[in-house]
């Protein structure tokens, strides 16, 4: 259904499996935009775009702070994403009587376009190294004071770059593990709104046995607006519309906002993620889906207020299991660590370099034993989220910049303050699903008798602490929380809210185990990603590129299928197939509008199709762009293969799953009728 975590490779796909840590081969790689390898393509493609084309596309991609990729579509600041990325807006707009989510939404005029909370689009307009600065404040520093002394000069280096922090946003981002240090300034877009978007059926036909598959027949794409001074904002640097049907075969660029992989992690590192993380979540998501299903069943009103949740932990259930059983193929890991010794190998003898490995399994040693207090230690739902942040908040905002938490630094201040006070709905019965279940987990992993479980739990039960805070908290009012968050240190003290009484009772214990990560772990694995970095610049140059960062970045392929149990996969479904497959029983049942306007639908038209550029979350909504710079479709996820791209790249069997330009058209026309909107797209 999305592609917000890529990280499984299907049991015998290992084969052919390439590695970040390698030379880039086939159409692997998630390149940043000062790093094309244009040397590559061009031996590959025959073509490969030059600077202009690059810095086009460049200024026309959109990142959306609620995890998705986006772009601009036309000069009066339209944006192209997916149905999925919209969800939580089109839900945070909708009423028992309205269920926008459900229904669909398309807005008249631009009077009706509505505000999507917490919601952001920034756009990249300079990317510096600033690499030596960081590495500089750095210098033989170690454990908690190497992390402190890093973010002390990131804090810096993003104010100085920053002064206007209404329009703009400046970001230093780790590559690397800590190898390289790169200031992205965004020029930001804090009042985004919801113009266009399809029944949900419509988007999320198939359902999660159709998640992470293909063929597919889904119309997951929908329209934003960024909008300054209560008005659409001018974006000349735009990409044009392109509703024509893809060319088998042709060259496709995806450029977006990769979220994370783990394809530069050691072995100790990916043991942990097989061994102690990857299983707890899986474990504890399972019941929370359960749980969340459950109380769905109880009326209309849970069903219909718990939907967006459960589609997005049934998502990520879906790619962490997908994840374990890679960890747990023994020819994947083969190749894993082969990759490795490879390295080792060329390494050997480097006095500079040293043993970076043995760095790094000393220090997730010690994240070992510090993992499941720092996970459990911050229980689930949106209403204790506000009251930690809040707490939080008024301590760091007292603190000089230098010395502050990620997140309240100058620079992150507005984002942090946009998500605390956007009003946005909050369901009591759900926190208090969400944090029951979380701290419930928290006694069971870490023992009735911990130190932290008493911290958390006192001589009440998960379930009636939950219901006494939930039920008691003013935080669902923004209004409170601005006057919380405005009045300081001095509020949050004199304050008598049940959830932030129990936020300001964690906090110590949430700062220390903070700085014991920091000392153990962040630290020292920091130091060893730098030293490993230099490891690979020196066996491979630059024909590697880093671990995906929700940072902009840019992949190509080319529109193809891919062989499967001895047939081949076609490269793309038409929209009549939606007819053919649906069987009238969730989630196989026709969108509303599907059914009604079967005879007015060109069913011809081609829906979804697959390329081989390398993605992983955080793609969702990227433009897929042709040779010309046109946008032909937007990436919303992958085939079943492709899941391995948390750890690996298969040239053969991993495919990114597009729905077209050419369907968005036909439905805009016909079946969920835009003109102004049709009209916008076509330049009038």
């Amino acid at each position: 259904m999305t592609i917000r975590s890529l990280s499984l490779l299907a049991a015998g796909t290992a084969a052919s499996l390439a590695l970040a840590s390698s030379p880039a081969r086939a159409d692997e790689g998630m390149w940043t935009f000062d790093n094309f390898p244009a040397a590559k393509m061009k031996e590959d493609y025959g073509w490969a775009p030059d600077q202009a084309w690059l810095d086009d596309v460049r200024n026309a991609a959109v990142r959306l702070t609620g995890g998705c990729s986006a772009s601009f579509v036309s000069g009066n600041g339209l944006i192209l994403t997916n149905h999925h990325c919209v969800a939580s807006c089109l839900f945070d707009n909708s009423t028992g009587d309205n269920d926008l989510l459900d229904h669909g939404y398309v807005a008249a005029t631009f009077n009706d376009e509505k505000k999507c909370p917490g919601q952001q689009a920034e756009v990249v307009t300079k990317i510096t190294d600033v690499t030596g600065d960081v590495k500089k404040a750095i210098g033989s520093l170690t454990g908690e004071a190497l992390t402190k002394a890093r973010d002390a000069k990131i804090a810096e280096i993003e104010s100085a770059n920053c002064t206007d922090r209404e329009t703009t946003r400046c970001q230093v981002v780790t590559l690397f593990g800590g190898g390289q240090y790169k200031l992205y300034t965004y020029r930001k877009y804090s009042d985004v709104r919801l113009v266009w978007a399809s029944e949900d059926r419509a988007a999320t036909f198939g359902g999660d046995p159709d998640n992470f598959n293909f063929p597919r027949y889904d119309l997951d794409g929908a329209f934003l607006r960024a909008y300054a001074d209560g008005k659409p904002v001018k974006t000349p640097n735009h990409l044009k519309w392109n509703p024509r049907a893809p060319k088998e075969g042709e060259a496709t660029f995806v450029v977006g906002n990769p979220g994370s992989t783990s394809r530069l992690y050691t072995q100790s590192q990916l043991a942990f993620e097989r061994e102690v993380r990857l299983p707890v979540i899986v474990a504890t998501y399972s019941e929370l889906r359960g749980r969340l299903i459950r109380a769905m069943e109880e009326s209309p009103e849970h069903a219909r207020e718990g939907l967006d949740m459960l589609n997005g932990v049934e998502n990520g259930l879906k790619v962490y299991i997908g994840r374990m059983k890679a960890l747990n193929d023994p020819d994947f890991t083969g190749k894993l660590a082969a990759a490795e010794a490879a390295l080792k190998e060329k390494s050997a003898g480097n006095a500079e370099i040293g043993n970076p490995w043995s760095e790094m399994d000393a220090a997730v040693k010690a994240y070992r034993k510090l993992y499941m207090p720092a996970r459990f230690i911050e229980p689930s739902g949106d209403l204790y989220g506000y009251a930690e942040t809040l707490v939080m908040g008024a301590a760091e905002r007292a603190k000089p910049n230098a010395e502050r938490l990620p997140g309240y630094t100058d620079s992150a201040l507005p984002l942090t303050e946009k998500r605390l006070l956007d009003a946005a709905p909050v369901y009591p019965w759900l926190d208090e699903l969400r944090m029951e279940w979380s701290l419930s987990k928290a006694r069971e992993y870490l023992g009735v008798d911990d130190p932290d479980t008493k911290l958390l739990l006192g001589k009440e039960s998960p379930e009636a602490l939950a219901e006494r805070l939930v039920s008691g908290t003013k935080l669902a009012d923004p209004e409170y929380r601005k006057q919380l968050w405005e009045g300081g240190q001095a509020a949050i003290e004199a304050s008598d809210d049940p959830m932030i009484v129990y936020a300001r009772k964690l906090e110590a214990r949430q700062r220390e185990l903070e700085k014991e990560v920091d000392e153990g772990y962040s630290g020292p694995a920091a130091a060893a990603g730098a030293k490993l970095t230099d490891a690979r610049f020196a066996a491979y140059g630059d024909t590697i590129y880093p671990d995906a960062t929700f940072t902009l970045r840019i992949s190509y392929g080319k529109v193809e299928g891919w062989p499967e149990r001895g047939r081949q996969v076609p490269f793309q479904t038409t929209i009549g197939g939606t007819f053919e497959r649906a069987t009238g029983a969730p989630p196989f049942d026709l969108a509303p509008a599907f059914a009604a306007k079967e005879d007015e639908i060109d069913k011809s038209v081609t829906y979804n199709f697959v390329t081989t550029n390398d993605i992983i979350g955080g793609n969702s909504g990227s433009p897929v762009i042709d040779k010309t710079g046109t946008v032909i479709g937007a990436a919303f996820d992958g085939n079943i293969h492709s899941l391995g791209g948390n750890y690996g790249y298969d040239p053969v069997l991993n495919r990114t799953v597009v729905v077209s330009a050419a369907s968005l058209q036909e439905a805009l026309e016909t079946i969920y009728p835009s003109p102004r909107l049709v009209k916008e797209l076509a330049g009038k």
